[in-house]
């Protein structure tokens, strides 16, 4: 009885949904996850952003938030599942070798992609969004069951807040400004 009682309050715990107070101002990119900045890296994304991005990429632990939320207002234009591994999700090479499901949004004035990609334990991504769906900067729109990772890809010459090593919360710390 323990064992199910503490099993069942881990699991509360795990599946929590904060209230979040989500920043207002034009052109900001808010973290789509709870977790720890784990890399910052300039890409090419000729699938969705036509050329050259910066990708954020974020670890969350078992002991993060892991719903998650969209980091800019838009419409959701792109919607793919990749198939891939199930490394280790603060790993480089998760981003491109691990299972993952990429949304790309357009706003007004400007386009971006979210990943939630899965991990070494977590291997069930939820996104309850489709193509041609609009969402609001910091509405909840998924989550990855126990643990992985999210990266937050934008245009090249986006102005960067967030650091390799902060303590990010999704729908709330602003990782950058679009230019």
């Amino acid at each position: 009885a323990v064992l199910n009682g503490g099993l069942g309050i881990f699991v509360c715990f795990f599946f929590r949904n904060p209230v979040r107070n989500v920043p207002e101002g034009e052109n900001l990119v808010i973290s789509a996850a709870d977790g720890r900045v784990v890399g910052i890296e300039d890409i090419e994304d000729e699938a969705f952003m036509g050329g050259r991005a910066i990708q954020i990429s974020v670890f969350l632990s078992i002991f993060s938030v892991h719903v998650n939320r969209a980091p800019i207002s838009g419409t959701i234009k792109m919607r793919e599942q990749k198939k891939g591994v199930y490394g280790l999700a603060y790993k480089v090479e998760a981003s491109q070798e691990n299972e993952q499901l990429v949304l790309g949004i357009e706003s007004k004035s400007s386009r971006i992609v979210v990943k939630q990609i899965v991990g070494y334990i977590a291997r069930r991504i939820v996104c309850h969004v489709r193509e041609g769906d609009t969402v609001q900067a910091g509405q909840l729109y998924g989550l990855i069951r126990f643990g992985s990772r999210v990266d937050v890809v934008v245009p090249h010459g986006t102005s960067i807040k967030a650091k390799i090593g902060d303590r990010v919360k999704g729908g709330e710390t602003i990782l950058g400004v679009l230019q």
